[in-house]
């Protein structure tokens, strides 16, 4: 696992944001960096292979089709992993927070 991976995985492994990630999901044909099934949330982290045009071409139709089954993808950058975990860690909380405050509504609705 490359180093901004495993210091992601530090802050998402054993419910530490309160909900459960599994690391290397497979989703249909496609295997997704982390993701968590109660909240339909799949996290990438992109290193330089992903700047390419061929390379957003083809996360573009793997992002469409994970969206297809109505699963959320957020992309951080490896760089930003490694030089600003709190602000990461933050906007995951905040993502998590909203998500699970909008599946509690459509719930009691």
């Amino acid at each position: 696992m490359p180093e901004p991976e495993k210091k992601l995985w530090a802050l998402l492994r054993k419910q530490k944001m309160g909900v459960k990630f599994r690391r290397q999901h497979g989703i249909g044909h496609y295997i997704v960096d982390f993701y968590c099934a109660e909240l339909k949330l799949v996290i990438e982290v992109d290193g330089d292979s992903h700047f390419s045009e061929e390379a957003k071409m083809y996360d573009t139709i793997r992002d469409d089709f994970i969206s297809s089954l109505g699963i959320t993808t957020i992309r951080v950058k490896n760089d930003e992993v490694m030089k600003n975990i709190e602000g990461i860690f933050e906007k995951i909380q905040l993502l998590i927070h909203t998500r699970a405050s909008n599946k509690q509504e459509t719930q009691n609705a």
